[in-house]
């Protein structure tokens, strides 16, 4: 199965100031989903800030990814492909 990366933001108030435990208990949320919907989607990882999440996950199709949002209760506001990657070794072509 050829997997796609995306990019998935969620609107959740305060979580940027949520403590470790909040934070845990999210992700262990999370992993139970994931874990349900094997093999067609992978969290790599997500970044915390304010009031949003911005997941990095790679899944079959973005249908699989609402499926996710739908079953943890953590929404997904916005989803977006990735289309390339690029990093500072990129100008070495």
């Amino acid at each position: 199965m050829t997997m796609r990366r995306f990019v998935i933001e969620r609107d959740i108030p305060a979580i940027g100031s949520a403590d470790r435990a909040a934070l845990q208990a999210a992700a262990k949320k999370s992993n139970e989903v994931l874990a349900a919907l094997a093999p067609e989607v992978q969290w790599e990882h997500s970044y915390v800030a304010g009031d949003k999440t911005f997941c990095i996950y790679l899944a079959k199709d973005e249908s699989v990814i609402r499926k996710h949002a739908e079953m943890s209760g953590f929404p997904a506001t916005k989803i977006t492909e990735v289309a390339k990657i690029i990093d500072p070794t990129t100008e070495a072509g």
